[in-house]
This record gives C-alpha cells, sequence and structure tokens, in this order.
C-alpha cells in the first residue's frame, strides 16, 4: 500500500502541515445564497445522511451519494504537445489518436478534458474569424482533408465516454516560435494594427487596443454560441512573459499614447491590468448571458506576488510583469472555476503545493469550484507516483466540498502506465461526477423515464428524458443485496445491462433488488430518485 505522505525526512513536517491546514479549511461553509422571487433561499451542501425537502438530498437517504470531484487532463496543440502529436496528420490519423486520448481519460475514471483549440489566433475548429491553425495541417489557413471539424469531433466522442470538454484559448498569442511562417491568413498580416513583434520571434496581440479586446471577445462568443462546449479556459498568458521579448518592456507605446489622449489618467501598470481585468469580466458576464451553463475557468500561474504567501520570498511576480491580478478575478467572482497551476512538491519550502493551495482558498470569497493545477510529470517512477497521490489527497482534505484537480498534462498519463495505474487503483477508483455549480443553478432536472425487462442473467434497462439536450451525465444504481453500487454514463448512453447476480472473489452470491435511474443536467444538479425494486 502507497504511502498518504511523500516518504523523506520531512514527513512529520507535512503531516504536521496538512492536518493544520485542513482543520482550518474544514470550518468554511458552502454557502451560496439563490434569489428565488422575492425570498432568498440557502444553498449548502448537506451531509448525505441528512433528510430534507430538497429531491436531491432525499436522493441521499435512498441511495449513497456518488462521488463528486474534477478529474481533467490538459490536452496542448501548441507545438503539436500532445494532440495532433505531429503537424499535417490524415484525418483518420488525428481521429484515432484523439479517441486514444479520450478512452484513456474514461477508463481511468477522468471526467474532463481541457482541449486547446486557439494556440497562435488560428483555430483547431471551423472559423470565420481566424484561420485553420498551423499544428493541425501544417498550413495556416488549410482544413483537414477530408474534412470534418476536430472541436465538433472531440466535443461529440467526450460526450460519448461522459466526459466534459472545456476548449482552451490564448486570448493574445499571435504567432508561436514554433508555428511556422506568418502567412497571408495570419492575424499579423490580416490587421497588422493589432499585433506587435517581441525580441524572441513572437507576435502578440496587444491587450491595450480596444480591437484586439474585441476580436478575441468574439472569438470567444463565437465557440460559446456555435459548439456544445462545457466550459471556456484561459491560461497563463496574458500580457506576455518578460523573457519573450528579452526582458524589455511590452512594446504598446502607440495604445498606451491613445489611452493618453482620450483622457486616461491611470499608471501604466495599472492600465495593462485594468485591460485585462475588463476582459477578463466580459467574458465572464457575457458567457453567462448567453450560456449559463458553460464555465469558465482560468489557470494563473502558481502565486499571485512573492511574499503571498509569506513562504514564497521571492519569485515571479505574474501581477507586476504578465498584469494579471488573479486575485482580483477570484475575489470578484468573474470565474466559475479557478485552477492556480501549483507547479511545485509539497515538501518545497517556499513554494508548498499545500501552503500555496491555502492561501488561495483564503482568497476565494465568492465560494467558486478551485481545483489546483498539478505538473505529473517532473518527477519519475515510485517519487512521482507518491507526490501525484498526495496531492490529490491534500486536495480532496482541504476542498472538501467541491474537490479537484487538473493534471499538466496527458503526456505522463500516456508514458507512465505505472503512474496511470496507481491514480485509477487509488484515488480514482470509483467514477465520479463533477462538482455541481449552485451560483448558477439549483434547479434538478426532471427525472428520466425507466424501462426494463428480465432474461435468464440480466435485468435490461432503458431510460428516456423529454429535454435531453439538458442533459450532461445519468447515474444508474443498483443494490445487490443490501449494497449500492453505481456507474456514471454520458448523455449520449440510454441502456445498461445489470446482472441479475453478482459473484465475490469468494464466490458468495449476492442478488440484484433494486436499480435507481438520475439524470444530471449541465449545472451538476441531479433528478428526483424513482427507486425501482425488483
Amino acid at each position: 500500500m502507497k504511502m498518504l505522505f511523500y516518504k523523506n525526512t520531512k514527513s512529520i513536517y507535512i503531516i504536521t502541515l496538512f492536518t493544520l491546514l485542513f482543520i482550518s479549511c474544514s470550518k468554511k461553509i458552502y454557502n451560496t445564497d439563490v434569489k428565488k422571487g422575492n425570498e432568498t433561499q440557502k444553498s449548502i451542501e448537506i451531509d448525505k445522511n441528512v433528510e430534507t425537502e430538497n429531491n436531491i438530498e432525499v436522493k441521499k437517504k435512498v441511495v449513497p451519494a456518488p462521488e463528486r470531484e474534477f478529474r481533467a487532463a490538459w490536452i496542448a496543440s501548441v507545438a503539436n504537445i500532445n494532440w495532433p502529436s505531429k503537424r499535417g496528420l490524415s484525418t483518420k490519423q488525428q481521429k484515432e489518436e484523439a479517441i486514444k486520448l479520450l478512452d484513456l481519460l474514461h477508463k481511468n475514471n477522468f471526467n474532463a478534458v481541457v482541449l486547446q483549440v486557439r494556440p497562435q489566433a488560428d483555430a483547431m475548429y471551423k472559423s470565420d474569424l481566424e484561420p485553420w491553425s498551423y499544428f493541425l495541417t501544417g498550413t495556416q489557413g488549410k482544413a483537414p482533408s477530408p474534412y470534418y471539424d476536430p472541436l465538433e469531433f472531440w466535443i461529440k466522442e467526450a460526450h460519448k465516454r461522459g466526459l466534459e470538454l472545456h476548449a482552451w484559448l490564448n486570448p493574445y498569442r499571435a504567432h508561436h516560435t514554433t508555428g511556422g511562417e506568418i502567412t497571408a491568413a495570419s492575424i499579423v498580416n490580416k490587421q497588422p494594427e493589432l499585433a506587435v513583434k517581441l525580441e524572441t520571434g513572437f507576435y502578440w496581440l496587444d491587450p491595450g487596443n480596444k480591437k484586439t479586446q474585441n476580436h478575441s471577445y468574439k472569438v470567444v462568443m463565437d465557440i460559446v454560441e456555435r459548439y456544445n462546449v462545457d466550459g471556456i479556459h484561459f491560461d497563463d498568458y496574458f500580457y506576455p512573459y518578460p523573457s519573450y521579448n528579452n526582458n524589455k518592456d511590452f512594446p504598446d507605446d502607440k495604445s498606451w499614447k491613445t489611452y493618453l489622449n482620450t483622457g486616461g489618467k491611470l499608471k501604466r501598470d495599472d492600465w495593462r491590468r485594468d485591460n485585462v481585468n475588463q476582459f477578463v469580466k466580459s467574458i465572464y458576464t457575457n458567457i453567462k448571458e448567453t450560456k449559463p451553463n458553460v464555465k469558465f475557468g482560468i489557470s494563473p500561474f502558481g502565486f499571485w506576488r512573492p511574499n503571498y504567501p509569506a513562504s514564497v520570498t521571492a519569485g515571479f511576480d505574474q501581477y507586476s510583469e504578465l498584469y494579471a491580478d488573479a486575485k482580483l478575478w477570484l475575489n470578484e467572482g468573474w470565474i466559475d472555476y479557478f485552477t492556480p497551476q501549483l507547479y511545485w512538491p509539497i515538501n518545497r519550502m517556499d513554494v508548498s503545493f499545500p501552503v500555496l493551495l491555502n492561501w488561495w482558498i483564503g482568497e476565494n470569497t465568492k465560494e467558486r469550484h478551485l481545483w489546483p493545477g498539478m505538473s505529473i510529470g517532473r518527477q519519475k517512477g515510485e517519487e512521482a507516483i507518491d507526490e501525484v497521490i498526495n496531492q490529490i489527497m491534500i486536495t480532496r482534505g482541504m476542498t472538501s466540498k467541491s474537490p479537484g484537480t487538473v493534471h499538466w498534462s496527458i503526456a505522463p498519463l500516456i508514458d507512465s502506465p505505472e503512474l496511470t495505474e496507481a491514480i485509477f487503483n487509488g484515488p480514482y477508483k470509483k467514477q465520479a461526477l463533477t462538482p455541481s455549480y449552485p451560483w448558477l443553478s439549483t434547479t434538478a432536472p426532471e427525472a428520466p423515464t425507466v424501462n426494463y425487462s428480465k432474461d435468464k442473467d440480466n435485468l435490461s434497462v432503458t431510460w428516456a428524458h423529454k429535454h435531453i439536450d439538458k442533459i450532461a451525465n445519468w447515474v444508474v444504481y443498483y443494490k445487490y443485496n443490501s449494497k449500492w453500487d453505481y456507474s456514471i454514463h454520458g448523455n449520449f448512453t440510454n441502456s445498461q445491462n445489470i446482472p441479475l447476480v453478482k459473484l465475490d472473489n469468494k464466490n458468495s452470491r449476492s442478488n440484484l433488488k433494486a436499480i435507481v435511474i438520475t439524470a444530471v443536467d449541465k449545472f451538476g444538479n441531479e433528478s428526483i430518485v424513482k427507486e425501482i425494486k425488483l
């Protein structure tokens, strides 16, 4: 059996630290006010054994609740890091690679994928606003042949497997150094007033130019309106890292002067941060006005600034160098989930994974989901397994009301079968629903209609729902003798065969006694129970 804590000479320190942090965090109550008419209702997550008037909570009196946890992996397309493995693959090869990745996640009880669909102001999907990606076909502006829409394909195949699909975009990167020649289709040539050249070969859209903000906004909303994505995801690239311009200041003199000439009063650093803040706020606001069920998440650099928390005495300052006030976005609730990139080990004293996570928890004043990003490929062998398992378990303890993690990246899950097996046999042993979003909706969907028939060995169950477009998952509960278990399906599935008799490893027989089928909507709300006794 694996140790729950990292095996080294500092284990006592880690155990003590985790215990103190867990006690501190466990005192919080997950409490969201929901307006309904002239009344304010409290939406609180309660113990599964407490019976209330809420149908979902009554259900937990009838059957044990399924696990809830966000389990995602990033899949990067820039520089062909993860998918496609190289540019210019045939449509068949691209699809085969996508299926292999999705099957890997589904088989190991992940429930979400974060797919990069806009690596350099281009598109891994059909767009009238930006060209087809160089990383897809090897030629920017060239569609796959035979034609297909990769994002549409990924969404459909993810949903078949019960996986959420979050579309990951870089809002301002115009051209990557691995992105081939700058063609006539590139935004650098089509809208040169938006892009600036950096000394290392990158091109960047100027966030201080209102046309840039409008263009990136349209790109985001185009995806939201046309595709059945579950989320929109930004990473840590807003203004570029200083090293991209050889540590020289970002070349935005033109937009800065325009701001001053139109009466702007902010200092330059504050103006840059305000450009990003207003963009983030407008994206969140307009997603909610257009499709409230589409979640918005950001994965910023792992700590806000040096000295926050106090153990971080030096290091990169995203606030003053990326002009990313990530703390503000979390404080204001301009996101549905927040994924700081906590890519450091538990036992590193200055940037310790649980210490950083605890600081962000303290800033989560709107009680949004806080799902840290984990780097799972920096160590190898047993050390990697221990570190990853420990970080998942620490996150569960510290964010117990709505746990989750996002794994950077999917590559170690492919390259290290031992790591993947350990995650599956450990914390991801059972399937899990993603946590619900009570600040978006607490209304349970209607229960599905259920039909079943018996043969000699199996119970054949089918179900349907009149609002299938609003359903994300089905949960099939089954009771053998007195013990309940469950399986989770995507909304494409509408049937399951359940054995009437189950044998355990000692050849003891258990008989199927009852089933329950529930519908889970895109906000994570689960329908009322209709138990069928057999």
